[in-house]
């Protein structure tokens, strides 16, 4: 199934601007659910910037009504113009974007080091010697450098870093971690977050009619995470 260019700042937009269950939005998206659920609590390792699917012409307000409509029904994309494929040579990046390089150059240091330079420079579009004197810090501006998902930037696409990640860890004899904490807990995660979202409809039919909603603990995705 097709998903937005970027999944995690359109996923943010869609838990900030709309109705839609976390597991609509996680299945638009191509996420776990659970990751829905950290950027809807505020807890995700980075602050995302939401990015209007509307407006990137990848859904319409009819699909999101009919998805707020019924919590069954299953978001479809718009399928968008026929990308262009990349050939080989450096990647353009548009003079908007160029400024946010050394941001998206720093996370990648910092949280895949063992992506090689040559590998960054083609996800980037930038120059060894950028990267270099980023990674010892001699950069003329690395005051103002902050580690930003290029993701989230718009500097590549999830696929080609994730590509770059894989492919890097297997150059380097890497085995990827595969984190079993969830096995046989997603119907359960689901059924939970659907009964807390029956119970904020409740809440808001009994306000309607003056009646005082029971009071409840609002859960966090750290107590989610709990058996």
């Amino acid at each position: 199934m097709a998903q937005p260019l970027m999944p995690h700042a359109t996923a943010a937009w869609l838990v900030d601007n709309t109705a839609l269950s976390f597991e609509q939005i996680a299945e638009f998206c191509g996420l776990h659910i659970l990751e829905v659920q950290a950027i809807a609590d505020d807890t995700a390792a980075t602050k995302l910037t939401g990015r209007d699917p509307i407006r990137a012409h990848e859904l319409t307000q009819d699909e999101i009504d009919k998805g707020q409509a019924d919590p069954d029904y299953t978001l479809k994309i718009l399928k968008g113009p026929e990308q262009v494929r990349r050939t080989k040579g450096p990647r353009y990046t548009p003079v908007s974007k160029r400024s946010d390089k050394p941001d998206g150059i720093s996370w990648i240091i910092r949280n895949h080091p063992e992506i090689s330079d040559g590998a960054i420079g083609l996800l980037i579009g930038t120059t060894r010697t950028t990267i270099a004197a980023i990674r010892d810090r001699s950069h003329w501006n690395i005051a103002n450098i902050t580690p930003k998902d290029p993701v989230t930037l718009g500097l590549t696409t999830q696929r080609e870093l994730d590509a770059a990640v894989a492919k890097a860890a297997k150059a380097a004899g890497l085995e990827a971690p595969v984190d079993t904490r969830l096995e046989g807990d997603r119907e359960a995660l689901i059924t939970e977050l659907r009964a807390q979202r029956d119970q904020l409809a409740r809440d808001a039919e009994a306000a309607e009619n003056g009646e005082a909603p029971a009071p409840r603990a609002e859960p966090t995705a750290e107590t989610l995470f709990k058996r």
